[in-house]
């Protein structure tokens, strides 16, 4: 009998792939967490029955998140990862030699915990030394945080419903700005322009209220609603080009490299016009 794993991306949409079996099944006080090993895209970790990656293609979304904003920053030498407990952030940021420090702040240990023991090529950095994995609710972290301590900060979260919608509001965001140096980048995950575009722009318009600079851009990541996944970046130094990148050649990465990240930054026309509506 063959088993299916079926996501609703909307009432009417969605995604299912054929599961060969079930890995992990945990609960904490936060969510549910479970690991499918899937024919088509490996092992898949799923947190409250929704996909957050699949060993496919992590990497897509991983690599975008953290080395357009790393490569774009002059001297990114400490990060602090929002979320992201499976460590495929934290990985691909520790790929940049400049990086001394890379701060986790993770809510669920089940999340680090399950990823190191089933997902050992995301979590393989969690272990380096120069990774710090504090247990903390992110927004309360970032409000407490010094000004100016760090050069980038991502914020690989869940969608923006139940605990992790203070991630996308508006205090959470000043926060992440008085924390950053004055070179300093934000980046945070913003959904699908397909499915979630009257929320991409209400929070482009917060961080542009925020940061000299704002934009968005985007990546292919198949499992995500749509396939098509944005990022939205605020930077604190109005003139600093976002086109910048910095010794990327170096970098052993299998999505990103120097013409997509300039790629990344153009949008399609009806993006483009709802952000200037």
């Amino acid at each position: 009998m063959s088993i299916w794993y079926t996501e609703k991306h909307t009432p009417h949409a969605g995604i299912t792939m054929e599961v060969r079996k079930s890995i992990y099944h945990g609960e904490s006080k936060f969510q549910t967490l479970d690991i499918l090993d899937t024919f088509e895209f490996g092992r898949m970790l799923l947190l409250d029955g929704v996909v957050m990656l699949t060993e496919r293609d992590e990497f897509v979304y991983h690599e975008m998140l953290a080395h357009v904003p790393l490569n774009t920053h002059p001297s990114p030498a400490k990060v602090l990862v929002i979320g992201g407990g499976d460590g495929g952030t934290v990985r691909e940021v520790l790929k940049h030699p400049e990086v001394a420090e890379v701060t986790l702040v993770e809510i669920d240990p089940m999340v680090v915990e399950a990823s190191m023991e089933h997902l050992p090529g995301l979590s393989e950095g969690l272990k380096d030394p120069r990774t710090r994995i504090v247990y903390d609710d992110g927004v309360r972290f970032v409000s407490e945080a010094q000004p100016g301590s760090y050069d980038v900060i991502l914020v690989d979260s869940t969608d923006p419903v139940g605990p992790a919608e203070a991630l996308f509001a508006e205090d959470f965001f000043r926060n992440c700005s008085k924390a950053l140096g004055p070179d300093g980048i934000f980046v945070s995950q913003s959904e699908s322009p397909f499915f979630h575009l009257p929320f991409m722009v209400e929070t482009y318009k917060l961080v542009e209220g925020i940061y000299p600079q704002a934009a968005f851009y985007l990546a292919s990541v198949p499992t995500y609603p749509s396939g098509t996944w944005s990022f939205l970046m605020g930077v604190r130094d109005g003139s600093l080009p976002l086109t910048r990148c910095r010794d990327h050649e170096k970098l052993a990465t299998k999505y990103y490299n120097r013409q997509v990240h300039l790629a990344s930054f153009q949008l399609p026309r009806f993006l483009k016009e709802a952000l200037s509506g």
